[in-house]
């Protein structure tokens, strides 16, 4: 199963930097979509539909224009699970999982930590969700974990590993994602190449793309017991509709 985890930064303005040739030619089984900004009334689902997905799911924020995650499939789930069933984490949409037999997808969008009051709702949520997991995996083991998780873990996932201040670097912030990988996750694209440096967003600011100064902040976080069927991770950085890019990982399923 080909798996795409893609941050649009506004499906509609995706749409209109070419992102529907793009998924035809990608062509992945499931596509896990963060902030797509958008109510499900405001898109054209056919044009979804003639390109594959005749199975798609959204998640909006209760804030129009924010936030927000979605998953498009080639084939019909078992189970579509929207939000976590915690006001606090749901309220901006950022949690929704399809089940099939024997491999369940989540897209996932962890806040950002652009200011204090949002750090400290970040840090919660990091808490909740962590919870949330260990109980889900209880009764749906084989689960990849998909989407931004604004944070680097790493600092080869960051161009700059000075930027300790910042969040999105943060040691906290460093130490969760550490904690939620040895609680029985494996980062996918780490897995496949320990030593290449790559990243998955670059900021708008100062020509960041060009001069490839961004951050590794996209993962697809795969449960353990689907360790050996972990086929391929990559970051699909030729696909320009977002200030992100895509990644991707094949599992054999």
């Amino acid at each position: 199963m080909k798996i795409i985890s893609y941050n649009v930064n506004g499906v509609r303005a995706a749409i209109n930097k070419g992102f529907m040739d793009w998924l035809q030619s990608a062509s992945p089984d499931v596509i896990c979509l963060q902030e797509i900004k958008a109510l499900k009334e405001q898109l054209d689902l056919e044009a979804f539909e003639a390109a594959g997905y005749k199975y798609n799911y959204w998640f909006s924020a209760q804030k129009k224009g924010y936030s927000g995650v979605a998953i498009l499939c080639k084939k019909e789930p078992k189970h579509v699970e929207y939000g976590t069933g915690i006001d606090s984490m749901d309220f901006e949409g950022r949690n929704l999982r399809v089940d099939y037999d024997g491999l369940s997808i989540m897209s996932l969008y962890l806040p950002s930590g652009t200011n204090d009051a949002r750090l400290d709702h970040k840090l919660e949520y990091m808490d909740m969700f962590q919870d949330y997991v260990n109980k889900l995996r209880e009764t749906v083991p084989n689960l990849v974990i998909c989407g931004d998780y604004n944070i680097c873990h790493e600092e080869i996932d960051i161009h700059n590993p000075k930027m300790k201040g910042v969040s999105g670097f943060l040691p906290v912030e460093r130490e969760w994602i550490g904690r939620f990988i040895d609680s029985g996750f494996i980062d996918s694209f780490r897995y496949i190449h320990p030593e290449l440096q790559q990243y998955s967003w670059w900021s708008y600011r100062a020509n960041a793309r060009a001069n490839n100064k961004g951050w590794r902040l996209d993962y697809a976080m795969v449960a353990k017991p689907l360790q050996e069927k972990i086929k391929r991770a990559v970051i699909l950085s030729e696909a320009v509709h977002s200030d992100h890019c895509p990644i991707l990982v094949e599992i054999e399923n």
